[in-house]
């Protein structure tokens, strides 16, 4: 099979033995996708200007604090975002019905409005949506995420490429252990996206009746696993339920740090 630049990471993570290998390839994105954002890009004013909206989502705060890898880096793209979005939220609270101190968001001589104006459930939730929707919108953005979605759906197109084009990789395919539920989905979605008819007829079979059949056997694991745990069976041989647990969550939720 000859590799190229851009299907090298792919046979890579099919390599691995691994419930996911979608989930190695992410994994490995997410690290890439991280230090680039902590090192080379931090002082670009396009990459700023992205992080300033977007921040990060709970997970890559986490992983960019506890990783260490530029603390003040962190700080620097913390200070920027932080500012920016108070700019956001007062501009915001400006449209609210609040008499208040210059600078805090409200507007003066309009206490006396605010009581009739947050009177019915209906207007109350009207004149708050936009702040709601902003803090949302907030919680729920992430510069890593995003770049890390456009370079998987691009993954995603080249394994569909790889199944279709290299009969070595289209068996390394379908000796694996399936995928997690997220990646089935995309995987699914993605055949229906970029795959001709008959080819998606194809890999929609081989990828379902994989799924299906490593479904069963985590389960099968996680059963015995469970039995393991009754003294009547303490003599009798674990064979791959000892980390049955750990494996059936990531089978069900993708790549998790569990401890």
């Amino acid at each position: 099979m000859k590799e190229k630049i851009y299907t090298i990471p792919v046979n890579e993570a099919f390599r691995t033995d691994c419930e996911c290998p979608a989930c190695v390839l992410e994994k490995d994105l997410e690290d890439r996708t991280l230090e680039f954002l902590l090192g080379p890009s931090l002082m670009e004013p396009d990459s700023r200007e992205v992080t300033n909206k977007l921040g990060f989502c709970r997970r890559h705060f986490e992983l960019a604090y506890n990783r260490k890898l530029n603390t003040l880096g962190l700080a620097l793209i913390l200070d920027t975002h932080l500012a920016e979005q108070i700019k956001r939220f007062k501009k915001l609270g400006k449209a609210l019905p609040f008499k208040g101190e210059k600078g805090s968001g409200g507007r003066r001589g309009l206490s006396l409005w605010a009581p009739r104006l947050f009177s019915k459930k209906k207007d109350s939730l009207k004149l708050l949506r936009p702040m709601a929707k902003a803090a949302e919108e907030l919680e729920t953005s992430c510069t890593a995420c995003e770049r890390m979605k456009a370079t998987m759906d691009r993954y995603i197109d080249v394994i569909l490429y790889l199944y279709f084009e290299e009969s070595e990789f289209r068996e390394l395919f379908h000796s694996k252990k399936g995928f997690c539920i997220r990646y089935f989905r995309l995987l699914l979605e993605g055949a229906a996206k970029y795959l001709r008819p008959k080819q998606l007829e194809t890999f929609a079979e081989a990828l379902i009746n994989m799924q299906l059949k490593n479904l069963e056997r985590i389960q099968g694991e996680v059963n015995w696993f469970t039995k393991k745990m009754d003294y009547r069976h303490k003599d009798e041989p674990w064979g791959n339920s000892r980390d049955a647990v750990q494996r059936a969550i990531e089978k069900l939720a993708g790549f998790c740090q569990l401890k």
